[in-house]
């Protein structure tokens, strides 16, 4: 083997921008085209607006303009504007803006001074205008290269900052902006922000009870089990009730910064809610049955707040300032005050929510039997023999728990069938990748109670499967995937599973841990070239691409595909729908519509949205329950498949 040099050659200094461009990940998190709503274009225009925000905290400025048009974002604040003679500075030089100054910025999200820069470096076009007192500056650049600079000139409009950027194709490729996506974003800085108005593209988005509003577009009144507690302090704001649910539903924030993966301050949320409630009752109730079903938020702000990373979606600060008290003692004060009066003046509210504890403590003593057979049932059946093909970085875990950054970089499959799990365990990344094979269609879980999952054996087995049986905190798979066939058995499953997840562990899509395996539905090739197409867009013009007369391959089932082939899809190009609950989705409501008795809405609904394909090459049709047996051109998607496709996005 050839010797390896290492000497001075092989040290190399990058400046600011090389090394932002050479390691996006580090300033943005995961890059991707937009199609999720944690792909990197978010995150540019977070680190944009947030320096809005800090100067409406700051007392400056009630209005942000945004504006999003052919991949171009421009967002025009109202506040103090950047100091003139410091504009090319702060969007362009590491380690230089007001956020050092804690006079200026006392509670700002961002303290590190890197968020405009990388949104520079990652841009191919990037302008920044400040507004002064009657005069204005303005500086272009192109991946974080000065290329236009203008003197100090006079201008008369009002005070702030305006600031352009297109991201760069070769770094976000193919990217498109999600107006939902951006809008829920907007949504979250209005509710953090009460009385602060966002203007995005022509639409107003305004919030004047905050956290109030929040939970009350979360939720829907008829599911709830009281009316939402809102509480507000200086630096504090909560919102808390209980609902039909399974599982908590927290929405967190520090310094008006989403904080998706909690942190200290919702650690200590969690801890105030159990202790006031026990010292209120003077019981000792279990903190699981205080917990279950709870629709939460909070809002803290806190001085130079500490982040687990440069997305700051982590909150890892221990103190609330320098001289100030710890964050769960803050946070704990503040509900043992507020939360307790609150209760005493509320006698009505006090007792729905005893009635709710004792309810979850019945069922949780109900279950505790079956629970333990079924534990005993999992045991015997070796699931990680028989049904889990497991990945070897937890397999070769030394600690029972499997590590963090383990369980970050793992997959398990969920899919049916011997063939189909068969192709994907031989055509899988045994190091990351793990599958779980299902016995047949799983059961319809709507409208049962817990304990049919401990009674069901597949269900029980696969909660086990991926350690959720007492929270997603043990989840042992960062993605979850329902990996099924694209005929109507498959979608049929896929919609059985998604029910599941819903109905009992909805956390596990709300941390956008779920999601759905796309495979190719046909392959198209000739002696040259070879194309694997998803959709019947792709298959023409695959078809037109080729010079030769194509062979035409249509999967129907996983087991279909090959495992040489098949190792191409779930690899680095996997492609796969995340998830996603819309702002405005019930899980009641979607699982009654969708899952519930029918009704001539439904019906309706179906009708709509049935489609219709005639493959012109070799007549295959697609098939679903509902067929008219007169007619030639059959129905392409299962009924019911809408539950994803058109809600859950």
């Amino acid at each position: 083997m050839a010797e390896v040099k290492y000497n001075e050659d092989n040290i190399k200094s990058l400046d600011w921008k090389e090394h932002i461009r050479l390691r996006p990940g580090m300033y943005i998190g995961k890059l991707g085209d937009g199609s999720h709503i944690d792909d990197g274009i978010y995150i540019l225009i977070k680190e944009v607006i947030d320096n809005s925000i800090d100067e409406y905290v700051m007392g400056y400025g009630k209005h942000i303009e945004l504006k999003i048009e052919d991949g171009r974002v421009s967002v025009r604040d109202f506040g103090r504007g950047i100091p003139l003679g410091k504009v090319v500075d702060c969007v362009s030089k590491i380690n230089t803006g007001g956020k050092y100054d804690s006079k200026a910025f006392k509670k700002s999200v961002g303290l590190n001074g890197v968020g405009t820069k990388a949104v520079n470096a990652l841009s191919t076009y990037f302008k920044v205008q400040a507004y002064r007192d009657e005069k204005t500056k303005i500086a272009e650049f192109n991946q974080g290269i000065l290329t236009k600079e203008s003197k100090i000139i006079k201008g008369n409009a009002s005070n702030g900052t305006l600031i352009e950027f297109e991201p760069d194709n070769n770094i976000f490729k193919n990217y498109k902006f999600r107006s939902d996506y951006v809008e829920n974003q907007l949504w979250n800085y209005a509710y953090l922000n009460a009385g602060l108005k966002i203007n995005f593209n022509n639409k107003v988005i305004y919030s004047k009870n905050g956290l109030l509003d929040l939970l009350t577009k979360k939720t829907n009144p008829e599911h709830l089990r009281y009316p939402i507690i809102h509480l507000k302090g200086e630096d504090i704001e909560i919102a808390l009730t209980h609902g039909q649910q399974y599982g908590e539903e927290y929405y967190s924030f520090v310094n008006g910064q989403n904080t998706t993966q909690g942190g200290t301050h919702l650690q200590a949320y969690r801890e105030a809610i159990v202790s006031t409630i026990r010292n209120f009752y003077s019981k000792t109730f279990d903190s699981k049955d205080i917990h279950a079903s709870i629709i939460g938020a909070i809002s803290v702000r806190v001085e130079e707040p500490v982040f687990e990373s440069q997305t700051k979606t982590k909150l890892g600060s221990l103190n609330i300032g320098p001289e100030g008290p710890s964050v769960k003692a803050f946070v704990m004060d503040f509900l043992k005050n507020n939360l307790d009066n609150f209760l005493h003046k509320n006698k009505d509210i006090a007792e729905a929510i005893l009635k709710r504890i004792q309810q979850s403590e019945r069922e949780r003593k109900e279950i505790a039997g079956i629970k333990k057979l079924a534990n005993q049932r999992a045991k015997k059946a070796n699931i990680h023999n028989k049904k889990l093909r497991d990945c070897r970085l937890h397999l070769t875990d030394k600690v029972k728990k499997t590590s963090e950054e383990n369980r970050m970089a793992t997959t398990i499959f969920i899919t049916e069938g011997d063939s189909a799990s068969g192709s994907i365990t031989k055509a899988r990344d045994v190091q990351r990748q793990a599958v779980f094979s299902l016995r047949g269609k799983p059961l319809n879980c709507y409208g049962m109670t817990k304990k049919i999952v401990y009674q069901n054996e597949e269900l029980n087995l696969l909660q086990h499967a991926l350690d959720i049986e007492d929270g997603i905190e043990n989840l042992r798979y960062n993605r979850v995937v329902i990996a099924t066939d694209a005929d109507v058995d498959g979608m049929h499953i896929r919609l059985l599973l998604l029910t599941f997840f819903l109905q009992f562990f909805p956390d596990l899509v709300r941390q956008r841990h779920l999601y759905i395996l796309n495979t190719p539905l046909f392959r198209v090739r000739d002696k040259q070239k070879t194309f694997y197409c998803y959709d019947e867009t792709e298959k023409q013009n695959a078809i037109k691409s080729l010079r030769g007369k194509p062979e035409i391959t249509r999967f129907k089932g996983l087991g279909e595909i090959s495992p040489s082939e098949f190792g191409g899809f779930i690899g680095e190009d996997i492609r796969l729908d995340q998830v996603l609950l819309q702002e405005q989705t019930s899980i009641e409501d979607i699982l009654g519509y969708y899952m519930g008795k029918n009704t001539p809405q439904r019906q309706q609904f179906i009708i709509n949205n049935l489609k219709y394909e005639i493959d012109e090459l070799n007549q295959e049709k697609g098939v679903i329950e509902l067929k008219d047996e007169d007619n030639p051109v059959e129905p392409k998607v299962n009924t019911q498949q809408i539950l994803l496709e058109k809600e859950i996005e």
